[in-house]
């Protein structure tokens, strides 16, 4: 079929019932299903959702003009995410977060294409958090060619520049570790290039686990940032302005810096020993920083693959903290693990700052953002029309 499917789950989803719903609709002729290639599933073309969709409405039309997205990108799911089909815990420890950013974006992973950076110059006193998304505003700026939305002409772009972020950050001239993934070796990557800006003299060691953590990172679906990705390529923004949507959103506490304050609790973890730090979290925020996600039941699969990938180096200190505090969770019957508290572990056992764990992040979701950026521009433009409902004086 050349038309877009979906998967059960996923036909589900969009139509707001369960599955047995879903399959009494097609034993009653109200939705077609397609036999999968495999023939153990059930597809469902898109348009055919849609149509059924509209009927449990009564045939009225979406007065608020609110948008359905449908993607071929990445699927959620209890094992983690599936970018184009593939389980990104696999990809994490197989290639470099420049082949997955290929896949992400439809082009050729495997193929010599050219990461460059621009030559920026930031001001001095720019902290590293800051440099990111003033290298997208300038590099934005020396690009004449900006408003050019041809796909090869996003990737392009693109690829100088996730390069040239990285490139601006602060960074001591010593060169920046190969990575060895998949039985192939490269001098020149994304990931070693950013470890070297995070850690200075950075082994391979660190770079593979700096790619693992990218490649993890590199999309989740349909995540606050990613949505202002979306919306401002639904009112055809260029790739700049659409990723410095996306910048703007990641920056908060409740996104990308949420590593920030799993970071802090690993500190507290060490200074005051498990329960005082995590008691101390649960009074003041309510919250325990680095636990529970909206998407997983149980553990987010991107953590387990990350704890590996960073049990593999620096400090064994930091690994014991990060264990002590997982004990007493479970323990107490605390949410699992999320991501967050992985970046966490990262930044700490390998001597980061307290920011590394944001900068990873801003920088990896970065390769999901022009995927999804791309996509946006196949659909209508200015699709996204919320309504409110007006409260205030009559």
């Amino acid at each position: 079929m050349s038309e877009r499917v979906l998967q059960s789950e996923e036909a589900a989803r969009r139509l707001g019932v369960k599955l047995p719903t879903l399959y009494a609709y097609v034993s009653r002729g109200l939705l077609p299903s397609h036999p999968a290639p495999d023939g153990r599933r059930s597809l469902f073309l898109a348009e055919d959702v849609e149509a059924l969709a509209r009927r449990s409405r009564g045939g009225r039309r979406t007065e608020t003009r609110l948008a359905t997205v449908t993607t071929a990108t990445t699927q959620l799911r209890e094992d983690g995410p599936r970018f184009r089909g593939r389980p990104v815990t696999d990809l994490a420890l197989t290639l470099p977060y420049e082949d997955v950013a290929e896949l992400l974006w439809q082009g050729e992973p495997g193929a010599d294409r050219p990461w460059a950076a621009l030559s920026l110059e930031p001001p001095a006193d720019l902290g590293a958090p800051e440099r990111v998304p003033w290298a997208v505003l300038m590099a934005g700026a020396a690009d004449p060619l900006r408003g050019d939305t041809r796909p090869d002409a996003v990737r392009a772009g693109a690829r100088r520049l996730v390069a040239t972020v990285v490139g601006v950050l602060p960074h001591d001239g010593r060169p920046a570790p190969g990575l060895e993934l998949g039985g192939r070796s490269a001098q020149a990557t994304v990931a070693g290039t950013l470890a070297a800006r995070l850690v200075p003299g950075a082994g391979r060691g660190v770079a593979r686990a700096v790619n693992a953590a990218m490649v993890l990172l590199a999309d989740h679906e349909l995540a606050a940032s990613t949505l202002a990705v979306r919306v401002a390529a639904s009112a055809r923004a260029d790739l700049y302005d659409a990723v410095g949507a996306g910048m703007a959103v990641v920056g908060g506490p409740l996104h990308g810096g949420a590593s920030r304050l799993a970071y802090e609790l690993l500190g507290g973890v060490r200074r005051l020993g498990a329960g005082a730090a995590v008691g101390d979290s649960l009074r003041w925020q309510g919250i325990v920083p680095g636990f529970g996600h909206s998407v997983y039941r149980g553990v987010d699969p991107r953590f387990a693959v990350l704890r590996q990938v960073v049990g593999d180096v620096g400090d064994p200190e930091w690994h014991r903290t990060l264990e002590t505090v997982l004990a007493l969770g479970a323990e107490r019957g605390l949410p699992p693990p999320n991501i967050d508290l992985g970046l966490a572990a990262l930044a700490r056992a390998t001597g980061m700052g307290a920011d590394a764990g944001r900068i990873i992040f801003a920088v990896a979701r970065m390769a999901g953002w022009v995927a999804h950026y791309l996509e946006e521009l196949d659909e209508r433009p200015l699709r996204y029309r919320a309504r409110a409902v007006y409260a205030g004086p009559a």
